[in-house]
């Protein structure tokens, strides 16, 4: 499979987050054309501020392979990944990051917070972004803009 088609999986998974009241964002680990591991965003629902989508599919890749170095992997995932999940993807050692729509305003994969570009770190990801970011920005827009028209209507 190709980046669009294994972006269009994670893009289901942020609907799925999407579904929970949670920021729509969805990520797939894959190793040689399979899917270790998925995850979708759950701080909400697990009480976990570090519940984002990578970490999850990042911790669930490191059980499935048993160990926490995952080299040879992509990670695919729908917005760029804050600062922490940029920190967790380097000590996880993944290949590939593959991200969708960027986050102007808390990137770390070269919109805002350049980290991975970073020449001090021990290990380097290759990051391509872009991917199907249309259809990842469409689902953020109609998530915020429903948040908002909630927050507004319980206001009034």
């Amino acid at each position: 499979m190709n980046d669009e088609q294994w972006m269009l999986q994670a893009l289901q998974l942020a609907d799925r987050a999407a579904a929970m009241g949670e920021v729509p964002v969805g990520a797939l680990v894959v190793r040689d054309d399979v899917v270790l591991a998925e995850g979708w965003n759950q701080p909400i629902h697990l009480n976990d501020p570090c519940a984002h989508a990578e970490i999850l599919a990042l911790r669930q890749a490191g059980q499935q392979a048993g160990n926490y170095r995952l080299p040879g992997t992509t990670l695919y995932v729908t917005l760029e990944p804050c600062i922490m999940c940029v920190g967790a993807m380097i000590h996880a050692r993944i290949q590939r990051l593959v991200f969708a729509a960027s986050d102007p305003k808390t990137g770390a994969a070269g919109s805002v917070f350049p980290l991975l570009q970073d020449p001090h770190h021990n290990h380097q990801v290759v990051v391509a972004g872009g991917v199907l970011a249309e259809a990842s920005r469409q689902r953020l827009q109609q998530f915020f803009r429903q948040r908002r028209a909630m927050k507004k209507n319980l206001n009034h």
